[in-house]
């Protein structure tokens, strides 16, 4: 597992754009974070977490739940140790807790399947 630290959350007008980062802290137990294919979940007040994207550490491919392809980019930069979620044109139904996630898997979608969760960083679009 990997330890994993969130920032960039905030409050944002509808049409606005955040760019959330997950940086990768201290040890990633004897992995390089290169190897670790990254997530993004959020959870919305009163609402299970749910999937948001995802990005293959074997690939780079990438993979979005429906309701953010085309607004919302993951990206990582291993060098850094950091995985990136550029969300442009939010609506105020993105208002949630946003979590990054590593897994060792070459993919997964499914939260049960990622076993490194960061603390989270509030969104909220206000309308």
């Amino acid at each position: 597992q990997v330890q994993l630290v969130e920032s960039g959350g905030g409050l944002v007008q509808a049409g606005g754009s955040l760019r959330l980062s997950c940086a990768a802290s201290g040890r990633t137990f004897g992995r390089a974070f290169s190897t670790y294919t990254m997530g993004w979940f959020c959870q919305a007040p009163g609402k299970e977490r749910e999937f948001v994207a995802v990005i293959s550490w074997t690939t780079g491919h990438t993979y979005y739940a429906d309701s953010v392809k085309g607004r919302f980019t993951i990206s990582r930069d291993n060098a850094k140790k950091t995985v990136y979620l550029q969300m442009n044109a939010l609506k105020p139904e993105d208002t949630a807790v946003y979590y990054c996630a590593g897994t060792t898997t070459a993919w997964a979608t499914n939260q049960n399947d990622f076993g490194s969760w960061g603390q989270g960083t509030q969104v909220t679009v206000s309308s």
